[in-house]
C-alpha cells in the first residue's frame, strides 16, 4: 500500500523564497507522517500569473536554484511538484531562452527521470482563451516533439517510482492536459496506454462559478473510458493579471478508475490530504473522511479573496461609501464579513437629491454591522465647483467663450466629489482604501462616473450582475443569521439619486430594467461565441428571446413596439461597444468570479459599434412592418 499525501498550498505569486520555505516545511511534515509520495501543484515555486516576470533570467536561476533546494530537501520521500523547466540550448520564436511549464519529481537530492529518460515532464496542452497567455512565454511539448521530428506520444512517458519493494507507474500530467475535450490530442490517453497505474494532475486552476462541476463531469467521462484513477492537486492563493483577481479554491480531488469522484478538499481551506493506493486493485482510499462539497461558492470565494487582496496589499482598513442602495449595502456587509467593525468606515454623503429613506437606511446598516458611520453632506462643495465653472468665460483666438454645466454634468459633478474629494481623501486620513461599489451590469454600460464611483482600489462586486447582487445580500444575511442588510434596501428603487429625475419618492430611478438587462447584457459577454445585435434581433423577430436570453419577464411587457425595442437594444450596445470600453479600462480591478470578466479576460479595444448587414436589413424590415 502506497501511503500519498497532496498539499493544496497558498502560493504567493512571484515570492520563491517564500513558497520554498511553505514546502519544506510540508515535506518535513509529510516525512514525519511516513508519507511515501508527496505532491505539490502546478508553477508551486513561482506562481502562474506573474506577467512577464517569466522575461527576467534572473528570476528563472532562482526557481532553478530553489527547485534543486526542494530536491535536497526530499529525503527519503519522493516529491512531485511544478516548476519552471529552462533548456539553455533552445531559444523560443522570440529568442529568449527557451521555457516549459514542468512538473519534476524529486528525491535524495536527485531529479528522477521517466521513462523516456527525461527529468520532468512538460506540460502538453498551453491555454491560451480568456485569461490564459501561456504560449507568450512557455514551449508545449507537441511544439518540441516537432522540433525533434518525434511524436508527442514518444516524448511523453510515465515515472516510475520504487517504493518498498513495490512498483508505481504514475502518469504525471499538468492542469490543462485534463482539459482535452476539443484538444487534437490527449496526454491522458496517450499516458494510459503506457501501463500506468495512477494518473497525477498537478494544477493552478482559478475559481470561476460552474467550473468545479464542469471539470468533475469533463474529468469522471475520461477516466471512465480510459479505466485509471486520478488525483487532481490544486492550489490556493490570490492572483491577478492587472485587472482581474483570480483566487484559487484548491479542491483536491480523487477519482476512481470509474470516474467516480471519490473525496474532495474543502475550498480554500488550507488542506492536507492522505490518500493510501492499493497498486494492484487501482484503489484509491481517502484516509480522512472527504465528501464531494455540495454548496454555495460565492460568498467563500469573494471573501476568500476580499481576504487575500487586502492582505497582499498590506490594508487593513477601509472606507466604503453607502447610499441606502443595495450594491454599497453589499460592499459594505462583505467586507464586514472579513474584517473587524472598527477597521470599517461607512460614510453617506448625501445631497438634496437623496431622500431622507436612503439616508435612514444607510444609518441602519451602519447600525446593524455596528460599524462606525459619518455623514457629510456634499451640497456646498458640488455649488462651489458648479459656480466656479458655470458661466466661466475664456479667451479663444477671436472672442470670449462662456462655458455651461447641463444637468448631467452637474450630476457628475457630485459622483467624483464623493470619490476622490471626500472617500479618497478620508481613506488616506483613516490609514486604508475606499472601495468601489459598481456591478457588472453598470460596468457593461457605463452606467458610472469616472473618476467618480468607478475609482477605487478594489471592485469587489464588478463581476456580478445586479441580480446576483440582490442574492448576494440575501447570502450575506443568511451568513451573519441577522438581516444586516434591512429588508427596505432588497425593495428600495435602485437609483443614483443625482437629480429630481431620479427621485425614488416618485418612483423614479435608474433607466435599467435590471429582470431583462442583465440578461441582455450577459449574452454580450459571457457565451463562448458572444451574441451582437444580430443574433437578438433574430430572436426578437422569431419571438424567442426571452428563452435564449433567459430573462424571467416578457419582452412584449416592457417594449410595445418594435420601434422601443430596437431604440432600447441600440442605445445600450452603442454605450457597451463605446465609451464604457474606456470606463473600464480605467476602473479597478475587480474579483473575477463569471466565466467572463472584464479587464485581461474580455479584451477589448477603443473601436466604434458595429452593426452587421444582416441587423440593418432585418432592422428596417421590422420597422416597415409596423
Amino acid at each position: 500500500m502506497i501511503r500519498i499525501s497532496t498539499v493544496q498550498l497558498s502560493v504567493i505569486p512571484g515570492n520563491i523564497r517564500a513558497n520554498f520555505e511553505q514546502m519544506e516545511r510540508e515535506i518535513q511534515n509529510a516525512r514525519k507522517q511516513n508519507t511515501d509520495i508527496l505532491i505539490f501543484p502546478e508553477l508551486c515555486l513561482s506562481g502562474y500569473m506573474i506577467g512577464d516576470l517569466w522575461e527576467q533570467n534572473a528570476f528563472l536561476r532562482e526557481c532553478e536554484r530553489y527547485g534543486q533546494k526542494i530536491a535536497d530537501a526530499a529525503e527519503n520521500i519522493i516529491v512531485i511538484f511544478g516548476n519552471i523547466a529552462v533548456d539553455p540550448k533552445k531559444k523560443n520564436n522570440d529568442g529568449r531562452v527557451r521555457k516549459y511549464n514542468a512538473a519534476f519529481a524529486a528525491c535524495n537530492g536527485q531529479f528522477l527521470k521517466n521513462d523516456r529518460g527525461l527529468s520532468y515532464t512538460i506540460k502538453t496542452l498551453l491555454p491560451d482563451y480568456r485569461q490564459f497567455d501561456d504560449k507568450r512565454h512557455f514551449t508545449s511539448l507537441p511544439e518540441l516533439a516537432a522540433e525533434e521530428n518525434q511524436s508527442v506520444s514518444s516524448l511523453l512517458a510515465p515515472f516510475t517510482f520504487t517504493i518498498r519493494q513495490e512498483t508505481l507507474r504514475a502518469g504525471i500530467v499538468l492542469c490543462e492536459d485534463s482539459w482535452d475535450e476539443n484538444a487534437r490530442l490527449s496526454p491522458m490517453e496517450i499516458l494510459s496506454e503506457k501501463n500506468i497505474d495512477i494518473l497525477f494532475n498537478l494544477s493552478a486552476s482559478p475559481f470561476t462559478l460552474e467550473k468545479n462541476d464542469k471539470r468533475h463531469r469533463l474529468f469522471s467521462a475520461s477516466l471512465s473510458r480510459l479505466g485509471c484513477p486520478m488525483l487532481y492537486i490544486n492550489r490556493r492563493g490570490l492572483e491577478n493579471n492587472g485587472k482581474d483577481c483570480y483566487t484559487y479554491d484548491g479542491m483536491t480531488a480523487a477519482y476512481d478508475p470509474k470516474g467516480t469522484l471519490l473525496a474532495e478538499a474543502v475550498p480554500y481551506q488550507a488542506e492536507r490530504s492522505c490518500f493510501s493506493f492499493d497498486i494492484a486493485a487501482k484503489k484509491l482510499t481517502a484516509e480522512k473522511e472527504m465528501k464531494p462539497f455540495r454548496g454555495d461558492m460565492l460568498l467563500p470565494a469573494l471573501r476568500y479573496g476580499l481576504k487575500e487582496f487586502l492582505s497582499a496589499i498590506h490594508a487593513g482598513r477601509v472606507v466604503i461609501g453607502i447610499s441606502g442602495g443595495i450594491d454599497s449595502a453589499v460592499n459594505a456587509a462583505l467586507y464586514r464579513s472579513v474584517l473587524p467593525a472598527e477597521n470599517l468606515l461607512l460614510v453617506n454623503t448625501p445631497t438634496r437629491f437623496n431622500s431622507e429613506t436612503t439616508k435612514n437606511l444607510a444609518r441602519r446598516l451602519a447600525e446593524n454591522l455596528e460599524a462606525p458611520f459619518v455623514e457629510l453632506p456634499i451640497d456646498s462643495f458640488i455649488n462651489e465647483t458648479v459656480s466656479q465653472i458655470d458661466d466661466l468665460q475664456i479667451p479663444s483666438s477671436s472672442d470670449m467663450k462662456t462655458l455651461h454645466l447641463t444637468g448631467f454634468m452637474k450630476e457628475n459633478i457630485q459622483a467624483r466629489d464623493r470619490s476622490t474629494r471626500i472617500l479618497a481623501t478620508l481613506s488616506s486620513a483613516f490609514g486604508g482604501i475606499f472601495t468601489c461599489n459598481a456591478n457588472k451590469t453598470e460596468l457593461t454600460v457605463g452606467y458610472g462616473t469616472l473618476y467618480g464611483d468607478l475609482s477605487g482600489a478594489l471592485a469587489a462586486t464588478a463581476d456580478l450582475w445586479k441580480h446576483q447582487i440582490y442574492a448576494l445580500g440575501r447570502t450575506l444575511n443568511r451568513y451573519f443569521d441577522k438581516n444586516m442588510i434591512p429588508d427596505e434596501i432588497f425593495t428600495v428603487r435602485p437609483s443614483a439619486e443625482l437629480s429630481e429625475n431620479q427621485d425614488i419618492t416618485k418612483g423614479l430611478g435608474d433607466p435599467l430594467i435590471y429582470e431583462y438587462h442583465d440578461f441582455l447584457f450577459r449574452s454580450f459577454i459571457e457565451p463562448w461565441n458572444r451574441i451582437t445585435p444580430e443574433e437578438i434581433l433574430t430572436w426578437y423577430s422569431e419571438n424567442c428571446l426571452e428563452e435564449k436570453l433567459g430573462t424571467p419577464v416578457s419582452i412584449k411587457s416592457i417594449f410595445k413596439t418594435h420601434h422601443d425595442f430596437i431604440t432600447d437594444l441600440e442605445k445600450w450596445w452603442n454605450l457597451f461597444a463605446g465609451f464604457a470600453v474606456a470606463k473600464r479600462i480605467q476602473a479597478p480591478p475587480l474579483l473575477a468570479v463569471s466565466r467572463r470578466p472584464y479587464g485581461y479576460d474580455l479584451r477589448e479595444s477603443q473601436i466604434a459599434p458595429y452593426y452587421t448587414d444582416t441587423y440593418i436589413h432585418l432592422k428596417n424590415s421590422l420597422l416597415s412592418n409596423g
